[in-house]
């Protein structure tokens, strides 16, 4: 606990009654001794701090204040009882709340005000004898003047005794010490006005002393008639704002004001009525008092009478020292238009002196009757606007404005009248005068008098200095064109000059009939949109494509004969080749079957023939701002990076890669470039074997898969690379991530049921339906040409069976390319590819589908074989297939290629069974089974007891031993003299398989007969097929086909929902299937 301690001056005369002499008013605990001095000291209570428990409550709590904490101590008044009055600073400032962390008190107001008063019979002292003392003010605590020894009651002076609080009187009087005005009149006129305003935030009308020293630029400008001279001066502190307890001083505001001094004619009789005699309608800051005539001066807001605030006018007539025409007359003039503008409306009336150095590019233009030559020029500064408070200017706009000058030939006789009668339609803006003729020159609005402001006809008339064309014919009909142009909706009819070293990648594209070569070029700069409030002009399409055509004849042109130049493109300009001097138009590079801009760049493979293949693409595509679809590029090839080997087909590698762009999506006409999607996207690269010298039919049959790019039940084909190591070409396309059909069968089919099996037949036969409806053969189906894309069964590689360097000048009609077992025997024997063809080849995939195995899987794929498919053979089913199954493959494997269904009929057949196995999910009664539910069902029940089948199931799916001679990549087939095909007798007799046991049979015989026909050897385009090649024990590799192959496919999903979940899969209530 706190105590206080008081000395015993006597121990040996202690007594009770004297302890409590010492102790008033507290209560004794003890004796203490103090071991430096040896004094006995008594132990009172500090009771006014032990009332004390709350941080609320700490405000009642005294403190004994050492006298060497306060400083500034000055007398300011007597009390009739308590005597001398003092104030004070208090360093510590008061107490707040104890610091736990600290162990110590927490304080505020350091360095606060306090008042003094002394305390008369410390012995007698009670806290109502306090309060007393204190009235109204707060008491902190006690102190002791160390030199009269008084004790003195610390007390607030942050209270006003009328407020009880801080207010501004408070401030006020405590500033009454730093200053005088030397004059004790004024000075308490000035105290006693600022002792009446109370409110903290109010202070405006209080006077105060101002030290002459605080004003400068003081001007005489006026006289007044009772109070002589008036002055006009800045005054650099400004006027009181409030007060700011935090720093124990005035805020101001609008340093360095405009202030009016008047003249204090008897500082002996001054009272606020005369003040505000001499004030009239100004506000009052205060009194000062020139130091050279003594005079005391009032301080007075600087403010327009009319207006009855800081108006225009007051702004421009404390600017009249800051300039001079040299002219009196004209200084007046331009003084008195001033004068009269109160209002930022009023603005555009005042006239200013221009000086000449502030106007540059000035040159003649025309002649005057009356007034003489007129010039143009170009004004730095521009013209006013409004008024700046805070800057104390004016702002202004139109920097570098265009203006004309009107010389003025009498400025003695300058009349407001005149000034308009020069200006006639002209806005006057002001007057300059030539240092060089003396000539005093209107400055005057630059426009159009057609329009009657500066529109775009004049932008473009001011720039006709910056540029020629070298050539006047041309120049004159360019400039016509613009000075036609009044508004910026009109700017699309002006041309230009266009130099041609802001034309680059100038490129001869064709020929015109009448005009001769034509040429696509990049235009830096863009055309014009639009001319800014800097005169400047806004360009847009930047690095834009436009279209030069030349112009034989300059002398001759015409409006007329640069539209039909130009039909029906823009035109923008005219440029110069430098080098064969020829005048071209520059017009837009436009679609005449859109009539919109034409925006793919000028990319080179380095191959006429790809470029042309990629550009007809993309001249094929006109859709561009909602999306292109079908467009093909060319992309360099260091625009794909994580380029891995994947597998190997017959006329090429195929690797998987990640694009960093992405593929096109639409056209950003802000950013003049294409938005892409899917950056990084993983895709996949087939390289084409000896592609260096793509042949333009080897082109023409990759336009097949172009054509089918827009279906989804196609691999997407993005654009052609190029391999700068191999030289090879390489086509970018979507990236199967699940392999081809071959290679999901052999690790998924044992989990496949019929509906599985049937949904992927009728993906393919969908799209074997869209590329037939568009007069289109795909001439290579074979089942690596099918992958799993995601949850899509998607057809590839159109009229890709041949080698990249295939000539069919080179190489007989009766050569084919593909994979033996696919393809039909009148293609075999060397008729034309038709679309049955593929109905041929979606036959055996239907096989192949159905039962697991490739087709031949256990024969050499060799002239043997070849003899036998032509004289009917078919592949056999290991297992039992409904009978309406087989009856459609039969269909589709007819040698007689008129008895085959088409596209549309296959998938219309396959839609109606998918819908069958859906309903047969949810359909137990055997009675109302359709045809291939009941089938499926027996089919389902004898399969399952049944183990004649030869292949194997495993976990995984499907295991199976090829020949070692059974090849799957495209190669050459090579031979003539085939027997004619046919079916076999009993063809349509046989329901429960392709072709009868019998009939294979059959097929066995000797053909010794047949080998006098000299056939020919089935070989490779390559040479790396031989007869002795190896193909293992069911591996991936032994059925590659040439696209890709991965290890790792999703989990068929069978379950009751299957059918909805997979996006292959056509429900029953699906529009879809047809």
């Amino acid at each position: 606990m706190f105590v206080i301690l008081k000395n015993l001056n006597n121990p040996a005369i202690v007594t009770s009654k004297y302890i409590d002499k010492i102790a008033v008013p507290h209560k004794v605990y003890g004796i203490a001794q103090d071991p430096e001095t040896k004094n006995y000291m008594v132990v009172l209570e500090d009771n006014t701090q032990l009332l004390v428990h709350k941080d609320s409550e700490i405000s009642h709590a005294l403190e004994l204040i050492p006298h060497d904490k306060l400083y500034d101590v000055e007398y300011i008044a007597e009390d009739d009882e308590f005597g001398k009055v003092y104030r004070a600073n208090w360093i510590d400032g008061r107490l707040n709340k104890w610091n736990g962390k600290n162990q110590n008190w927490e304080r505020e107001d350091q360095n606060m005000f306090v008042i003094l008063k002394n305390l008369n019979s410390p012995a007698s002292i009670t806290l109502k004898y306090i309060n007393e003392i204190a009235v109204p003010y707060k008491v902190y605590g006690i102190a002791q003047d160390p030199e009269t020894r008084y004790y003195m009651v610390v007390l607030d002076f942050n209270k006003c005794g009328k407020c009880n609080f801080t207010c501004s009187s408070i401030g006020f009087q405590r500033n009454f010490k730093n200053w005088t005005s030397g004059n004790n009149d004024i000075n308490k006129f000035i105290q006693d006005i600022q002792l009446s305003y109370h409110n903290k935030y109010k202070v405006e009308k209080a006077l105060e002393w101002i030290p002459y020293g605080r004003l400068y630029d003081v001007k005489y400008f006026t006289e007044d008639e009772e109070f002589g001279k008036v002055y006009r001066a800045n005054w650099i502190d400004g006027r009181l704002n409030k007060w700011n307890g935090k720093n124990q001083n005035w805020e101001r505001e609008d340093q360095n004001m405009f202030v009016i001094l008047k003249n204090l004619n008897s500082s002996a009789s001054i009272t606020l009525k005369y003040i505000n005699k001499i004030a009239v309608s100004h506000k009052v800051y205060g009194i000062t008092q020139d130091p050279g005539t003594k005079n005391y001066m009032v301080v007075l807001e600087d403010i327009c009478e009319k207006c009855n605030n800081v108006c225009n006018s007051i702004h421009f007539q404390r600017n009249f020292k800051n300039w001079t025409s040299g002219n009196n007359d004209i200084d007046k003039f331009i003084q008195d238009t001033q004068l009269l503008v109160h209002k930022d409306s009023e603005i555009s009336h005042a006239l200013e002196w221009i000086p000449y150095n502030r106007l540059y590019d000035v040159k003649y233009i025309t002649e005057d009757e009356e007034f003489g030559k007129v010039y143009r020029a170009n004004w730095i500064d521009g013209r006013l606007n409004k008024w700046n408070g805070k800057n104390q200017n004016w702002e202004r706009e139109d920097q570098n404005m265009f203006v004309i000058l009107k010389i003025l030939n009498n400025p003695a006789s300058i009349t407001l009248k005149l000034i308009n009668k020069i200006a006639v339609l002209y806005k006057v803006y002001g007057i300059t005068q030539d240092p060089e003729t003396k000539n005093y020159m209107v400055v005057l609005k630059d426009k159009c008098e057609k329009c009657s402001e500066a529109c775009d006809s004049m932008r473009f008339q001011r720039n006709f200095k910056n540029w020629t064309s070298g050539n006047n014919d041309i120049d004159k009909f360019i400039q016509d064109t613009q000075l036609l142009v009044h508004k910026d909706s009109e700017i699309s009819h002006a041309l230009e000059w266009i130099p041609y070293d802001r034309l680059y990648d100038v490129k001869y594209i064709a020929e015109d009939d009448e005009l001769g070569k034509i040429y696509r070029a990049n235009w830096i700069d863009g055309y014009i949109n639009i001319w800014n409030n800097e005169n400047q002009k806004e360009r847009k399409c930047q690095n834009m494509f436009v279209i030069l055509k030349i112009l034989n004849n300059p002398a001759s042109i015409t409006l007329k004969l640069i539209n039909k130049i130009a039909v029906p493109s823009k035109v923008y300009g005219i440029t110069q080749d430098p080098e064969t001097k020829n005048y071209m138009v520059v017009l837009e590079n436009i679609c005449e079957k859109c009539n919109k801009v034409y925006h793919f760049k000028n990319l080179t493979s380095g191959n006429n023939v790809i470029d042309k293949f990629i550009q007809d693409t993309q001249l094929s595509e006109h859709a561009c701002y909602y999306g292109v679809k079908n467009v093909l590029e060319w992309i360099p090839y260091d625009r794909f990076y994580d380029i891995k080997y994947i597998a190997k087909g017959g006329f090429g590698k195929v690797y998987k890669a990640k694009w960093f762009d992405g593929y096109i999506d639409k056209w950003d006409d802000h950013n003049q470039n294409w938005k892409r999607k899917d950056q990084n996207m993983v895709v996949a690269l087939k390289s084409l074997n000896n592609s260096r010298n793509v042949t333009l039919e080897f082109m023409n049959e990759i336009t097949l898969h172009h054509k089918v790019n827009l279906h989804k039940r196609f691999i997407k084909f993005y654009g052609i690379t190029q391999d700068p190591k191999t030289e090879n070409y390489i086509m970018v396309l979507d990236y199967a991530e699940n392999g081809s059909l071959r290679n999901y069968l052999d690790t998924n089919y044992s989990k496949l049921n019929w509906g599985d099996k049937i949904n992927y037949l009728h993906s393919i036969a969908h799209g074997l339906k869209n590329i037939h409806e568009i007069e289109l053969i795909h001439r290579d189906l074979h089942i690596g040409n099918i992958l799993r894309l995601k949850n899509l069964t998607c057809i590839t590689d159109m009229g890709l069976c041949k080698p990249a360097d295939y000539n069919t000048s080179e190489n007989a009609k009766s050569k084919i390319y593909g994979i033996l077992p696919y393809i039909a025997p009148e293609i075999l024997r060397g008729q034309n590819y038709t679309k049955a063809a593929d109905i041929y080849s979606f036959g055996i995939v239907m096989y192949e589908v159905i039962s697991g195995l490739p087709p031949y899987y256990d024969v050499g794929h060799d002239i043997d074989l070849t003899m036998k498919i032509c004289k009917g053979l078919r592949p056999r089913f290991n297992i039992k297939v409904p009978y309406l199954i087989v009856h459609l493959i039969k269909r589709c494997l007819d040698a007689n290629q008129s008895n085959r269904p088409n596209a549309e009929e296959i998938k219309k057949t396959l839609s109606q069974w998918l819908r069958e196995l859906v309903d047969l999910i949810n359909n137990s009664n055997i009675i109302n089974y359709t045809s291939i539910q009941k089938q499926i069902k027996e089919i389902d029940e004898i399969n399952k007891s049944s183990s004649n089948s030869s292949i194997t199931s495993t976990n995984l799916g499907i295991s199976y031993v090829t020949h070692s001679e059974a090849v799957y990549t495209s190669r050459l087939l090579d031979f003539s003299n085939l027997p004619e095909q046919k079916n076999s007798d009993d063809y349509y007799e046989v329901n429960d398989n392709i072709i009868s046991m019998k009939f294979s049979e059959s097929l066995q015989i000797d053909i010794s007969q047949l080998e006098n026909n000299n056939f020919n050897e089935l070989k490779n385009s390559n040479d790396i097929y031989k007869k002795n090649d190896k193909f293992n024990i069911k591996t991936k590799e032994s059925l590659q086909s040439d696209i890709l192959q991965l290890s790792n496919f999703p989990e068929p999903d069978n379950s009751d929902d299957s059918y909805k979940k997979n996006d292959d899969v056509i429900s029953s209530n699906s529009s879809g299937i047809a």
